[in-house]
């Protein structure tokens, strides 16, 4: 790992968290009792283990159909059965992993905080191969068609070959003296690749060659200090059509076009976690704790819910009519997509919810930062 890497990054974390003294710092908002009126049942829970609390990682869980994949931070893979969370294979890969997992092509792959990656088959749990590339893996790769993508925190885009791990293209932009920790995952559109990058660019390549196509400068350094001048593009943009939807730290959200990256608007919106899309909104879990959503077409606000301020919320996630955030004391948040209103809340454990809910279907499954993994299901009314 970098170590000014990684140094900066605990500086700019503890900024963010409030660790100035010379200033009031509002505290996180209070949780007021709510009228569950969406039905959330839990199905199933396990645990994984933990580690990684300290370090801010967001190792998340991937999945499609009957299975749901996780890694823990001391190595472990895991295969689960999405309808009751028993263990199909543990794969256990020596390593101190802060990616992952990323599926696709019938691989599960992860990645250290050394650079290591590695694939896994995904109906097996067997290794496929392993590589080293320079800098730390802090987000999911990309896997699509013959490539696995992954994005560093030394400022790289680099496409693996998805047979063996070998370096086919690899990309590489400024990265700033202080930035946040985190990385985007790279997200494919048709014959392009486009990630976030630190300086707070948006940057489309092409899939065969990693050619730039164009880039833009969603999020833009401002201030005097540096920690005023953070500008990072950490989450993933979303894809939709001929659109493209991407948000900054301390910048804006905006839509792209996908062909030439040229912005049809754009809003002044905080975010380091990311957002969500549906066919005519955009919900966004700001800076500082508040869940907006604004209409698709010209960026205008439909709500804002802000009884969550300060709550240090992950990404959105959309199950039916209802946004989902995790928070950092553990619960969910399930909000009504069409006004903002609390629907439902649960509380699956105690550790921070940093990486975005997976929805497949009907069910909704999160996992902690101390690796506790729940699945619910959701729908109807709740019951009284």
């Amino acid at each position: 790992m970098n170590l000014r890497r990684s140094l900066v990054a605990i500086v700019a974390l503890a900024a963010l968290a409030g660790c100035n003294k010379d200033k009031d710092v509002e505290p996180p908002a209070e949780l007021v009792d709510i009228e569950s009126t969406l039905a959330v049942e839990k199905i199933w829970s396990e645990g994984i283990g933990g580690g990684g609390e300290k370090l801010r990682l967001t190792l998340g869980v991937a999945g499609e159909g009957a299975t749901v994949y996780v890694a823990s931070r001391d190595g472990e893979v895991l295969a689960l059965d999405a309808a009751n969370g028993r263990t199909q294979w543990k794969s256990k890969t020596g390593l101190d992993l802060s990616s992952g997992p990323g599926i696709g092509l019938g691989l599960v792959v992860v990645g250290s905080s050394d650079g290591d990656v590695v694939a896994l088959d995904a109906a097996s749990g067997k290794q496929r191969w392993k590589v080293r590339v320079l800098g730390e893996l802090l987000s999911p790769a990309l896997v699509d068609r013959d490539k696995v993508v992954i994005r560093t925190a030394e400022g790289r885009l680099v496409a693996l070959s998805s047979v063996d791990g070998k370096q086919l293209w690899a990309v590489e932009d400024l990265v700033p003296r202080l930035s946040l920790r985190g990385t985007a995952t790279p997200v494919a559109a048709g014959d392009a690749v486009i990630s976030g990058f630190d300086s707070g660019k948006v940057m489309s390549l092409t899939h065969g060659t990693g050619e730039v196509l164009w880039q833009v400068q969603v999020s833009t350094a401002r201030g005097r200090t540096e920690l005023e001048r953070l500008a990072d593009v950490d989450s993933a943009v979303r894809v939709s059509g001929s659109d493209v939807y991407a948000v900054g730290y301390q910048g804006r959200v905006a839509m792209l076009a996908l062909d030439t990256g040229q912005i049809w608007w754009a809003r002044d919106v905080s975010s380091y976690r990311g957002l969500a899309i549906d066919d005519d909104q955009i919900y966004v879990s700001s800076s500082n704790g508040e869940v907006i959503a604004l209409r698709r077409r010209d960026g205008g606000v439909v709500w804002t819910q802000s009884g969550l301020k300060q709550r240090g919320l992950s990404t959105p996630a959309i199950a039916g009519q209802a946004v989902i955030v995790g928070d950092f004391e553990g619960y969910l948040h399930f909000l009504d997509r069409a006004t903002g209103k609390f629907v439902a809340r649960e509380h699956p454990g105690g550790a921070r919810i940093a990486a975005q809910p997976l929805v497949l279907g009907d069910r909704v499954f999160v996992v902690d930062e101390a690796g506790k993994v729940v699945a619910y299901r959701i729908g109807g009314p709740a019951r009284g």
